[in-house]
This record gives structure tokens, sequence and C-alpha cells, in this order.
């Protein structure tokens, strides 16, 4: 078994504490392209010839509110951004630039995991820049976390809109020092950055050239998504295609654990069957610790380490009984190793938002991001899948996020900033060069683009692919030949956008 497995629990154990335990305020989880644990072992090799003597780090005197003409608006704070400049073919005939987007997590976690940029620098002589996104990492506004995590009126400034504002500046800031000014950039972002990504090509189209945007689910807005066609029908078509009986087994078992904490020292019946590493106090920890294992899998189901198949093959390789949740502790142990207890400590309260003084940056980060715009309806799940039917109460989520932080929900601002609604009808009127990227295993694909708009939008995607498999580092032993096509139709994608652009710079310049 892959020593990395283990660690999954605490990946597991992570993802919980974004959730609340009712319907009305369960918490959205986060976007990344990081795989935890065992789910990043199959880029071993490629992660390890990451050189970090390639990079140079640089803070830019960020303005802390670009939309605002306050006193303090004009207050600063040093963001972060990583330069590698070993393939930049230089200002002199315009080579381009590569620019990722960061996310919600610090740069230095990232860089590594972003395989795509350095991959292809040589063959574009591309300068690569990473730039971190406020309020992670080291980019903090208010001199500390304590201080910017303090309240709603510092976390006010935290927004997707001021950090593509950041990005445009420090980008404009880089082409001014470098004398770049007609080197064409290609922004690049994955998952909640992806999503970054083809809003800056839209908003900032006089500094992006393009934007190649994976696994960016910018359609998971308003009720622009069905229930039904959601995230959880595609983990569950993940674990279908796995496995039918493996599938009924899941799909039963939502019911035995219910009617098993109904009865008496039923919870205490459950901590054992399930080596909980303390006692349930509440049988709705243990679904959603389940829940969360379940499209954790899906979602990152790559082609090299299968954690759908392995869960599938721990449940019906549980032949020996017919308790259906010995089944699915064994689906559990499969995926986790043999380990002497399970899911760590519940959630103290069934409000279950991450808090500023015990959980890490990101999941505090992305709390406020998914209280205050990125309202995900993840949750809301439909009656054709193999969990439990929920609705998401927009009003009821608001009403959470209020209490934790004193304001409350924009759950259509997306939609009003954005677009979203008829988005082929809209993009086609006026927006090209950006790449949508998908691999249908990853249920987040669900709220992705996933047909072509115009020649320039396109939508490409891999019927096995899962989430940001063609951003993460490439892996030629283990690479199957349909992410290998799909990440050099992307290449070439970008090749025909610079073709044109350097055309285009002739004609005029001329």
């Amino acid at each position: 078994m892959n020593p990395l497995i283990g660690s999954v629990l605490q990946c597991l154990v992570l993802i919980i504490s974004r959730f609340a335990l009712t319907s009305g305020s369960l918490h959205i989880p986060r976007l990344s392209p990081i795989r935890p644990g065992m789910f990043r072992s199959h880029q071993s090799k490629a992660l390890s010839a990451f050189d970090a003597t390639e990079y140079e780090t640089f803070y830019y005197n960020q303005t802390l509110d670009h939309f605002n003409f306050r006193p303090d608006s004009f207050s600063t704070f040093q963001q972060k951004y990583v330069i590698n400049s070993k393939y930049w073919g230089g200002s002199n005939i315009s080579a381009p630039i590569f620019a990722y987007l960061g996310a919600e997590t610090s740069l230095d976690s990232v860089i590594s995991y972003t395989g795509f940029l350095p991959e292809n620098a040589n063959q574009f002589q591309a300068l690569l820049i990473y730039i971190e996104h406020r309020y992670y990492g080291e980019s903090i506004p208010f001199g500390s976390r304590t201080e910017a995590f303090q309240n709603a009126s510092t976390l006010g400034y935290f927004n997707s809109a001021q950090a593509l504002a950041d990005y445009a500046e420090i980008l404009i800031h880089v082409k001014t020092q470098l004398n770049a000014e007609h080197s064409p950039v290609i922004v690049i972002g994955a998952s909640y950055g992806g999503m970054l990504a083809s809003w800056f090509r839209l908003k900032y189209p006089h500094i992006a050239l393009g934007a190649l945007a994976s696994s960016a689910p910018i359609l998971y807005f308003d009720d622009i998504i069905p229930p039904e066609n959601g995230y959880f029908s595609i983990v569950t078509k993940d674990f279908r295609e796995a496995s039918e009986t493996c599938y009924q087994t899941i799909k039963q078992s939502w019911s035995e654990i219910d009617a098993l904490a109904s009865m008496p020292d039923g919870l205490s019946n459950l901590s054992k069957m399930f080596h909980t590493c303390s006692p349930l106090s509440a049988a709705s920890y243990l679904k959603y610790s389940l829940q969360s294992m379940y499209m954790k899998a899906a979602q990152f189901d790559d082609p090299s380490t299968n954690p759908v198949n392995m869960i599938c093959n721990g449940i019906d390789g549980a032949s020996s009984t017919n308790d259906t949740l010995a089944k699915i502790f064994a689906g559990l142990v499969a995926i986790a190793g043999n380990n002497s207890c399970y899911l760590n400590d519940a959630p103290s309260s069934t409000n279950a938002l991450p808090s500023s003084t015990n959980d890490d940056e990101t999941s505090v980060g992305w709390s406020w991001q998914a209280c205050s715009e990125m309202v995900i309806p993840v949750f809301a799940i439909g009656n054709n899948t193999m969990f439990q039917p929920s609705s998401f109460d927009p009003q009821s989520y608001s009403n959470n996020c209020k209490a934790q932080y004193g304001v409350p929900s924009r759950p259509n601002w997306v939609t009003t900033y954005y677009g979203g609604h008829d988005i082929k009808l809209t993009l086609f009127r006026f927006a090209s060069n950006i790449i949508f990227s998908n691999g249908l295993r990853d249920p987040y694909s669900s709220g992705g683009v996933l047909q072509n708009i115009s020649d320039s939008l396109v939508a490409v995607y891999t019927n096995n692919g899962s989430h940001c498999l063609d951003i993460v580092p490439s892996n030629p032993s283990t690479d199957p030949d349909w992410l290998v096509n799909q990440r050099k139709m992307e290449v070439e994608i970008i090749k025909k956008w610079m073709t044109a652009y350097y055309a285009d710079l002739q004609t005029f310049k001329s």
C-alpha cells in the first residue's frame, strides 16, 4: 500500500471541518488543484524535479482598495509574487509571459504543483510569474493575519474583484520593469484560480491575451446547474461506473446509519464499528465524513491512483459479510490504511465554520470567500444520486454566514459581476481566447463550460480526467495518451493566439 495513503484521514478531517451538519449551514468545499495525501503520490517523481533556485521572490506595494477613493482605500500591503526567467526570450522579441493566478492557498504550497507552466516555458520562451492571492500566504493586509481576519470590516477587502485588480497592477508593474510592453500575457489558473483566469480575461483583455481556465466551475452559481446534474450526480456516476454493487452498498448505507443511530447505544455502536478516535455525538458527523471521502475520491480520481476503485474494491472485497456498514468500513480502511482509529474529534458545533484561531489559513480564508461571494450550491443533492437528497437554502446559508461574520452572503453577486446565465450567447458576442479545460470524472465539471462557444472560446475536456489534471506536473511513465493529448491541444491553441497576436503587433507597429 502506498505510504502516503494514511494521510488521507487528515484530509478527511480537514474537509469535514468545512461543512456544517445541517443542510442549511453546509459549507462549500474549497477548490484546489493540490492533491492531498495519497492523491498526489503519482506526481512524486515530477515534483522531485522542481528546482526552487530557478525562482526569485518579489513583493509589490499593493493598494488595499482598488475601487474607492476614501483615504483608507490608499493603504497598502506587501503582495508576494515569484518569477522564473530561466527560459524567457526577453523583451526585445516581445517574448510571452505566463502568469499563474494564485488562489486559496499560499504561493509556496502551489508552485511545484503547476507543472504546465515550467514544462512549456522553453518552447514558448516564456517568463513565468506566480502571483499570490490577497489574504493568503505572505500577502496579508493590515500587518498580520490576526488583524486582517479580525472582523468583516477588515475582511471586506477580501474578494475576487480586488484580487483581479491586484493581478492587473502587478502584471503592469512587471512589464514596465522589464520594458516588456508588447510581451503577451497568458493567465493560467486552476479550480477557483481557473475561474479567476477566465474572469481576468473578460475584465482585463488589454492585459491578458488569453486564459487557460482548468476545472473552473464558473456556471455553478445561482440556479444555473440543477441539483440532478450537479456535483453529487458526477460522484455517483464515478462510483457506479466503478462497481454497481459498490454504488448500491453506499446508497443503502445512509439509512442503516440512521437506523442504528436511533437505537439505544446506537452512536456508541457506530463509534466502535468505525473505530472512531472519539465517540460520535451525532450520526450526521459520520455520514458527512464518509460523504467527504467519496467526494474527494471522485474529484481526484487520477488514472494512476484510482481512489474510487480503491474504495469500491474494499467495499466489494468484504464478501465474507452481508453487513452493509462493515463493507463501508472496509472501503474506509482500503483508502486510509490500517490505523488505530479513524475520524478525529467532531466539530464542536453544528455551525462548523472554521475559526480564525484554530484552523489553517486556507480553511479560514475559503470560509470567508464561500460565505461572502463564492456561494456554490454543491449541496443541493437531487434524488438521482447514491446520497441522501438535500436542498440548498440560500437564506439559511446566508443567515449562518451572518451569524459567523456579521454580514450576509451575496449569492447572486458572481453572476451579476461576471455573468453566467446565457453564457454561450453572452461570451460569443464579445469574448475570445479562453480555454475551458475539464475532466469529466471531476464533480466540479458539472459547473464547467463543456462546449465550444466560438473558435477561440474552446472547451477541452477528457472523459476520464479529474480535477485540474492537465495543470499538475506530467509524469511520462503514468500519464495516459488522452491526458498527453489534452495538454498538447491546449499548447497548440495558445500557439495560435500567439501567432495571431504577433501578426497584429507587426501590423499596428508598421
